[in-house]
C-alpha cells in the first residue's frame, strides 16, 4: 500500500474521502446483494453481468485480459467465464494472437442475458434518481471516477 503521512488522519478532506470510501463499500455490498437475487451476481459473489458487459462494449479478450483490467486474479475471472460457458452465455474461440490463449465472447443466450439484466438495472437507476438533482448526481460520478483512476494509478506505480 501507498506510504501516507500520520498528519491525513486530521485533514478533513481526508477524512471525507474515508467516509466516501466507506460509504462506496456499503453501496458495493448492497448492489451485491441485489445482483445475486436478480441473477446478475454469482452466488460466490461472480459478476457475471459486469464480464458480460466488458465483452459487448471492448470485444472478445482473453481471461488473462479480463482478470488484469478489473484487477483480480486470473483464476476467478477464469471460473466465472468457466461458469458462464457452462450456461451457454459465452464461448472461448480460437485467439489468432496465441494459440493456447483462448478469446472468450458472448454468445446470443449472453447478450441477450445483458440486455435483460440492463434494461433491470436501468429500470432501478430511474427509481433511484427520482428527487436527486442532475448536477449533484454528475458531480457523484466525476468523484468516484477521478478517486479510482487516481487508485488505478497508485496500484500501476506499484507494480511498475
Amino acid at each position: 500500500m501507498a506510504k501516507t503521512s500520520k498528519s491525513a488522519a486530521a485533514d478533513p478532506r481526508a477524512e471525507a474521502v474515508f467516509e466516501l470510501f466507506l460509504e462506496s463499500l456499503a453501496l458495493s455490498f448492497k448492489l451485491r446483494a441485489l445482483g445475486q437475487r436478480s441473477g446478475s451476481v454469482t452466488s460466490w459473489g461472480g459478476g457475471l453481468w459486469g464480464l458480460l458487459r466488458s465483452l459487448e462494449t471492448e470485444g472478445p479478450q482473453t481471461v488473462p485480459q479480463l482478470a488484469r483490467s478489473r484487477p483480480v486474479a486470473r483464476q476467478h475471472i477464469q471460473k466465472l467465464a468457466d461458469d458462464m460457458a457452462g450456461q451457454g452465455l459465452v464461448e472461448f474461440i480460437d485467439n489468432p494472437a496465441h494459440k493456447r490463449s483462448k478469446l472468450l465472447r458472448p454468445t446470443a443466450k449472453g447478450k441477450a442475458l445483458y440486455r435483460e439484466i440492463t434494461r433491470d438495472l436501468m429500470a432501478l437507476c430511474h427509481d433511484l434518481a427520482q428527487g436527486r438533482a442532475l448536477e449533484e448526481l454528475k458531480t457523484s460520478s466525476h468523484t468516484i471516477r477521478d478517486l479510482k483512476d487516481h487508485l488505478a494509478a497508485m496500484i500501476e506505480t506499484d507494480s511498475a
